[in-house]
C-alpha cells in the first residue's frame, strides 16, 4: 500500500496515547473521547499506514515493531504541532499541581518558568498530595507536580518522570501555647511521647504518612489516627482547636491561625520533592518548568543534603537516578 499523502493529527495523538497507556480505556480517559471512538481513530490509522501497531488481547494491549517505530516520529510530529499552535498564541495551558498553597517550592519553580517562558499560559493546581496528583497525572488532567517520588506505589511510578528539586527540612506546626513552641528548634528527642497529624487516612497523601512512619520509628513518636481531611485554613484550624495534636510538616510551611512552625532537628529530617510528569508530556512550557527547577534548585542549594540529615535509603536512591 503506497504511504498517505498526508495523516491527521489526531490519529497520531489517538495512537501516541494508547501507546503510553498501553490500555484503551486509560486512553480515552486522557483525550476525553469514548473508548469506540478512540479504536476507531486507532484503526483507521492503522488503515492509513498499511500496518498493525497494536497487539490487543483480553489482557493487553502492546506495541508492535511497526508501532515501536512509528511512535518517535508520532511523537516530533505533535511536539511541532504543538510548537506551531504555542507561535500563534493557541497552546492548552500547562496545568502545574502545587499540592498546596502553604507549600512554598513548587509556586517559586513555576514563577520562575513563568518568566522563562511569558508567551506560555502556566496554570496553579492544588491536588493535595503527589499519590492524588499522579492519578490526575495518568489520566492527562495536570500535567506536572510535587512530591516525594519514592512514595508513591510501583505501579504509579512506572508511568512518571521525575526530576530531583529539593531536600526539604521538616517541621512540626504546634498550637500556639504548646510547651514545644517555646523553643526556636524542636529535637525530635522532644517529641518523644507525642501523638503527630501526619495525614493518616487520606487517600491523596499516603506518601508523607508513610514518611512519617519511618521517621518516627523508634523515636516513641505516635502517628494519629485518622481524621476528616479538612479543607480551607477554617476548618483546618477548627479541626486542630479540637484534636491539639501536632502537626508534621515541612520548614516552608506557612502557620495558619494561633499556631507556630518549628524546624526539627538532631537530626534534621529531610523531605525529598521532585518535579513529577507523565511519561511522554508533550508541551512547550515542559522545557521551561524542568529548566526552572533545575537552576531555582542550584540557586538556592536545595539539593545540598545537610551533614547528618535524615532521609531514608529508598528515597536517596530513587533520588539519584532520575529522567
Amino acid at each position: 500500500m503506497p504511504a498517505p499523502a498526508h495523516l491527521d493529527p489526531r490519529l497520531l495523538r489517538a495512537f501516541v496515547t494508547v501507546a503510553e497507556e498501553l490500555h484503551f480505556t486509560r486512553a480515552a480517559t486522557r483525550l476525553y473521547v469514548a473508548q469506540q471512538a478512540l479504536s476507531r481513530d486507532v484503526r483507521r490509522l492503522e488503515g492509513e499506514l498499511g500496518a498493525e501497531l497494536f497487539v490487543r488481547t483480553t489482557r493487553q494491549v502492546t506495541l508492535t515493531a511497526d508501532g515501536e517505530r512509528l511512535l518517535p516520529y508520532a511523537r516530533r510530529v505533535l511536539r511541532a504541532q504543538d510548537d506551531l499552535l504555542a507561535a500563534f498564541g493557541q497552546a492548552r495551558p500547562l496545568l502545574v499541581d502545587l499540592n498546596s498553597p502553604q507549600l512554598d517550592t513548587g509556586r517559586l519553580v513555576l514563577e520562575r518558568a513563568r518568566g522563562l517562558a511569558p508567551e506560555q499560559e502556566l496554570m496553579a493546581r492544588y491536588e493535595s498530595g503527589l499519590t492524588g496528583a499522579a492519578a490526575e497525572l495518568l489520566a492527562g488532567r495536570v500535567d506536572a507536580s510535587f512530591g516525594r517520588f519514592a512514595g508513591l506505589a510501583p505501579a504509579l511510578r512506572a508511568g512518571l518522570g521525575h526530576q530531583p528539586v529539593r531536600y526539604e527540612p521538616m517541621a512540626v506546626l504546634l498550637p500556639g501555647d504548646h510547651p514545644l513552641a517555646r523553643l526556636p528548634e524542636v529535637p525530635l528527642a522532644a517529641l518523644k511521647g507525642e501523638t503527630l497529624y501526619a495525614g493518616a487516612g487520606n487517600p491523596r497523601t499516603p506518601e508523607w504518612t508513610d514518611l512519617a512512619h519511618r521517621l518516627f520509628e523508634g523515636r516513641g513518636i505516635e502517628v494519629a489516627a485518622p481524621a476528616p481531611v479538612a479543607v480551607g485554613e477554617e476548618e483546618f484550624q477548627r479541626v486542630m482547636d479540637k484534636t491539639r495534636n501536632p502537626i508534621l510538616a515541612v520548614a516552608g510551611f506557612v502557620a495558619i491561625g494561633p499556631t507556630v512552625v518549628r524546624p526539627l532537628v538532631d537530626p534534621v529530617p529531610l523531605s525529598p520533592v521532585s518535579l513529577v510528569w507523565r511519561k511522554g508530556l508533550v508541551h512547550p512550557a515542559f522545557d521551561a518548568l524542568r529548566r526552572a527547577a533545575a537552576l531555582v534548585a542550584a540557586e538556592k542549594g536545595w539539593l545540598h543534603r545537610p551533614s547528618g540529615g535524615w532521609i531514608p535509603a529508598v528515597d536517596a536512591a530513587v533520588m539519584s537516578v532520575h529522567n
